[in-house]
C-alpha cells in the first residue's frame, strides 16, 4: 500500500462481498486464510478488518474472481 487511500475505498468483508457479488462475507475470511497473496488488511479494529478496495479489486482481477 502506498500513498493515501480514498475513504470510499476502505472496505470491510461485507462491502467486499457486496462488490464482488459473493453470497456471504465469510468467503472473504476464507480467502484470507487460504490464499497467502490475498491483500493484507490496512487496519484491524474491534469491529473487524478493513482493506483497501483498490488492492482487493486488483487481486480479484488477477485471480479471475472479478
Amino acid at each position: 500500500m502506498t500513498g493515501k487511500i480514498n475513504p470510499n475505498d476502505i472496505v470491510g468483508a461485507h462491502e467486499i462481498a457486496e462488490r464482488l457479488n459473493l453470497s456471504f462475507p465469510n468467503v472473504v475470511h476464507n480467502w484470507r486464510k487460504r490464499y497467502p497473496d490475498f491483500p493484507k488488511p490496512i487496519r484491524e479494529l474491534s469491529s473487524g478488518l478493513l482493506w483497501d478496495w483498490i488492492e482487493i479489486e486488483a487481486w480479484a482481477h488477477s485471480t479471475g474472481r472479478r
